[in-house]
């Protein structure tokens, strides 16, 4: 070792400093020597005298500097023969010091190093993206980043330069390697100890140079063996030793993946556990892909016009029947979550599965609020019901598919962001129970969502058939014929390798070689081994042992990327993503177009009304209805009474006239007059009295509520609404049941005003009289009409009008005309003819050369008979106005008698009586129960949707609806835009 002075160093660091190490700043001995010293001269005796040397021949020297020109002088008291010595074995001596234990370790370190750093970037462009994990970091944090300067931080730490001061030169170290193996390998003999130097060996044999030569016989034989055992093994053993090395090199890198999201898992479920507690409260924004379903959501129920298509990008998942596309989403979202059947149609409607990372494994529908936790297998068999009963109830009679598509959202760790549609899978031949358009709607269906030009293609080939039986390639190739948005999936792997006899046709497909089918990538999968009790980690458990010890990654047959579903969602993800970014601020401008032609268009034609989408209008609509029925209570009990008293006659006096007053009129005396009303009349409210009543009551308070609703129409009153109020006006009705209990004690009611027969004063006398009076004059007239019609014209119409009778009428004209005669006859005569009474009324007409049938006799006669009844019954009545007097003395010592006015002012008092307790159950009870039907009906029309469109139409409606639309489509869109910009 050289003495340091100023300016002084070793040889080794001299030759160190002569060119740059590894930067671009030339370092001064004086710095770098304290480094040379640590790391070279260790065992120097000028740096611990106290030591024994070790190695004197080569202390001169380091591993690392080159040979001297010239030999060192001896040092002063050494002998000539010493030096002689020391001059003969200075080769092996250095060999020797050279070949030290700490020299190769130093070696191994360095290239170690070298292949640890390149063997880590790899491992860390392996990595996922992160940035979407973000919002874990609590809020403190970011605030913690604002208040302190960072760049002022960075500033105060060295800079690379002064670092790299402090690192060797690897080049120069490489050098010295370089230097040393063309040493050894010039035949130099390195004598016994050069035994251990095995490390060094094999180091400089791994990077193809020759190996080292000794001059030693039995190392020179160990070599040579060496050497021979190295030859013999093959370039193809060589190989799959490689293709399995990086085979465990990329499960091992996964496992350390998985473990890192497992923890990533409870890190975050640590972290909500404290939002829920109050220690860290913030409100959670909605994530990218949240943002983005819900823009695809509003497009679904959206009825484009203006050529405003949805090109926004999804994942349309695409295959034959039974090929497993369910399955391969399944293992996307991590959870079986679709209901199973064995080879029988399952997926029988679309289905939008939105992905999304989440601190929690569960799954909802759009228009639930109930939360699936897929971690439970009680939840999992709820959720695959619920849909299975959502597909069968989209599914239209007579139909087997549907196109209403139904959109699900899955949440949890680790699961790739992107929008699924799960479609239903294509057939060739129609079977028993299947419409028989199902072929052809399946294929619409597939079309309309592969058109979308945007769209990525999961093709999904079943690996276990034979691919000529294939279907959906076709299909897929015809959608996507340069395969530039087509990802293609063997499925069903492991079966494909067990039966193919030719393993290289699953190369052929997975290299695109065999269908003429393009597409963006190819991957091979297995999603189990076809039992429904399978869960997800049991599958990815199994998926990976297979491809570990599968021959098509061995056999290079397959690449690591292109197998497994992990690779395979993170391919879809980038894929769909990239997507989004290329072709979302299109769409949105699309649409920002279509937003002001629809503007233009409404302040043209509707420049004075308000833009209310049919919603809205439903609103307005409701709140008239509602008014209009409360209207009802408003009514006066008099108008109510008055009402139902003029109904419920004109209902029954029919019945009271034919069955009750003229039957009884007919008897002799008083006693069996009293009689027989009271007996007609007592039947009468037993059985049919009360159901008349209710009856009435219920049509009254029916034509209330229409003349209500007609009459609230006004100069604000708009016609749009005329269908919907119609329709809840016949809805309530029909759905507004009586309540029948009132019928008993209406009866009773009834019956006991029907037995009272004391007029207490003239005035009720005078009313009775009035209304029989009315009701005899009103029946009179009715009749008179009728006989009329029966005769036809008299001789006034026929000379002024120009009328003639008919035949029919002439004969019973002739047949009145002698009947009449007949009542002139016999003033007292009863309301029916004896036979031989009407014999000699038809022979008489056949004297005058009128043939008449007996029938028409009686007919003819039923009429002329009550009209000269009624005409008796007036003048009765006339003659009763002043028999008061003799009603309240019983009409004793009378020849008068009016009982007949007693019945009459009975029937008043019933329909009075009936009237007044319609009415309080009407006001009490009906009006608020129809009010109650009113406002059910119209919840249940407004939960309708399609009801709600086929009762509030018209273009007005459909333009604001598409307004409505067209604007929360362009404000979601650009609020995804803007967090899409935020998160690049």
């Amino acid at each position: 070792m050289l003495r340091v002075g100023n300016k002084a160093a070793c040889l080794a660091c001299r030759n160190l400093v002569s060119t740059n190490m590894g930067v671009r700043f030339r370092v001064p001995l004086q710095k770098l020597h304290p480094l040379s010293r640590a790391i070279h001269h260790r065992y120097s005796g000028n740096a611990n005298p106290q030591r024994p040397p070790h190695r004197t021949a080569a202390r001169y020297f380091t591993s690392m500097s080159r040979l001297p020109m010239r030999p060192p002088k001896p040092p002063s008291g050494s002998g000539g023969q010493g030096h002689q010595q020391q001059r003969n074995f200075w080769v092996a001596s250095l060999a020797a010091r050279l070949l030290k234990l700490r020299y190769i370790l130093l070696g191994s370190a360095v290239g170690g190093g070298y292949t640890a750093k390149k063997t880590y970037d790899e491992w860390k462009e392996m990595l996922p993206d992160f940035s979407e994990y973000n919002w874990v970091i609590p809020d403190f944090v970011w605030e913690l980043s604002e208040q302190i300067d960072l760049d002022k931080l960075a500033k105060a730490l060295p800079e690379m330069e002064e670092i790299a001061k402090l690192l060797p030169d690897f080049d120069k170290i490489g050098e010295n390697f370089t230097f040393l193996k063309s040493l050894l390998s010039s035949g130099v003999s390195l004598g016994s100890e050069v035994k251990g130097a095995s490390g060094l060996h094999l180091l400089l044999e791994t990077s193809g140079d020759p190996p080292l030569k000794a001059t030693d016989s039995s190392t020179s034989a160990a070599q040579e063996g060496s050497d021979k055992q190295y030859k013999k093994s093959s370039d193809k053993e060589r190989v799959d030793l490689l293709q399995e090395e990086l085979l465990r090199t990329q499960l091992k890198y996964q496992r350390m993946l998985e473990r890192l999201e497992k923890e990533n898992k409870e890190l975050r479920k640590v972290v909500l556990q404290k939002d829920d507690k109050g220690i860290h409260q913030r409100k959670v924004k909605k994530s990218l892909i949240d943002l983005y379903s819900e823009v695809l959501d509003i497009l679904s129920d959206y009825d484009a016009n203006y050529n405003t298509q949805d090109h926004l990008p999804r994942v349309v998942v695409v295959g034959d029947q039974s090929a497993g596309k369910t399955s391969v989403l399944e293992m996307i979202a991590q959870a079986r979550i679709f209901p199973r059947g064995s080879g029988e149609m399952m997926t029988r409607s679309p289905v939008k599965v939105t992905l999304s990372e989440g601190p929690h494994h569960v799954a909802m529908f759009k228009d639930s609020g109930r939360e699936f936790d897929l971690s439970k297998e009680e939840d999992l068999a709820a959720l695959r019901h619920e849909i299975e009963l959502r597909m069968r109830k989209s599914v239209k009679a007579g139909q087997t598919v549907s196109c209403e598509t139904i959109s699900l959202s899955v949440k949890g760790p680790g699961i790739q962001r992107m929008v699924l549609v799960d479609l239903p899978g294509v057939i060739s031949t129609v079977t028993a129970g299947m419409a028989s358009d199902t072929k052809e709607t399946i294929f619409s269906i597939s079309k309309a969502y592969m058109q979308n030009p945007n769209a990525i293609i999961l093709c999904i080939q079943d690996g276990s058939v034979d691919a000529e039986r294939s279907i959906v390639t076709d299909l897929v190739s015809q959608m996507d014929p340069q395969g530039k948005r087509t990802i293609f999936v063997l499925t069903k792997v492991d079966l494909a390798e067990k039966n193919l006899a030719s393993p290289n046709r699953i190369q052929q497909i997975v290299e695109g070689k065999l269908f003429p089918m393009k597409a963006l990538g190819y991957f091979a999968v297995v999603t189990g081994k076809g039992s429904s009790g399978e869960s997800i980690d049991s599958i990815k458990d199994y998926e990976e042992e297979f491809f570990q010890n599968s021959r098509l990654l061995k056999d290079g047959m397959l690449k690591a990327h292109q197998v497994t579903t992990k690779n395979l969602s993170l391919a879809v993800s980038d894929c769909f993503w990239k997507m989004v970014r290329e072709s979302v601020e299109q769409q949105a401008d699309v649409f920002k177009a279509s937003r002001f032609n629809l503007e233009t268009e409404w302040k043209n034609n509707y420049p004075r009304l308000r833009e209310l989408d049919r919603n809205e209008l439903f609103e307005k609509a409701k709140n008239e209805i509602l008014d209009e029925v409360i209207s009802l209570s408003q009514v006066t009990p008099q108008h109510w009474e008055a009402i139902l008293q003029k109904k419920l006659w004109e209902r029954v006096s029919t019945h009271v006239i034919e069955n009750i007053y003229l039957p009884a009129a007919q008897t002799m005396d008083s006693g069996t007059f009293n009689t027989t009303v009271d007996i007609k009349l007592k039947q009468w409210t037993d059985k049919q009295l009360p159901h008349k009543a209710l009856e009435v009551a219920w049509e009254t308070l029916q034509e209330e509520f229409a003349r209500f609703m007609a009459e609230y129409k006004g100069k604000d009153q708009d016609d749009i609404f005329d269908k919907l109020k119609e329709a809840v006006k016949d809805e309530s009705i029909k759905r507004h049941k009586w309540n029948e209990r009132a019928m008993d004690s209406l009866r009773v009611i009834q019956h006991n005003a029907l037995e009272d027969r004391s007029i207490t004063d003239k005035p009720q006398w005078d009313a009775a009289i009035q209304f029989m009076e009315e009701t005899l004059q009103s029946r009179l007239k009715d009749t008179e009409s009728v006989i009329g019609d029966m005769v036809g014209p008299g001789w006034r119409q026929r000379w002024l009008n120009w009328m003639n009778r008919t035949p029919d009428q002439h004969i019973r004209n002739e047949t009145k005309n002698e009947l009449e005669r007949l009542l002139k006859l016999h003033d007292e005569h009863t309301a029916y003819l004896a036979n031989d009474e009407v014999t000699t009324v038809r022979k008489n007409l056949e004297g005058r050369g009128v043939e008449v049938d007996p029938v028409l006799i009686k007919d003819t006669w039923h009429q002329l008979y009550r009209r000269h009844f009624l005409q008796k019954a007036l003048s009765h009545c006339n003659l009763c106005k002043r028999g008061f007097y003799y009603y309240q003395r019983h009409f004793v010592d009378s020849e008068l008698e009016c009982n007949d006015v007693v019945l009459f002012w009975r029937i008043q008092r019933m329909l009075v009586i009936t009237a007044n307790t319609l009415r309080q159950q009407l006001t009490n009870t009906e009006v608020r129960r129809l009010e109650k039907n009113v406002k059910e009906v119209l919840d249940d029309f407004g939960e309708d949707m399609e009801k709600k469109t086929h009762l509030i139409t018209g273009r007005r409606v459909q333009l604001a609806e598409d307004l409505k639309k067209v604007r929360e489509i362009q404000e979601k869109l650009e609020a995804f835009i803007e967090a899409l910009h935020k998160e690049k």
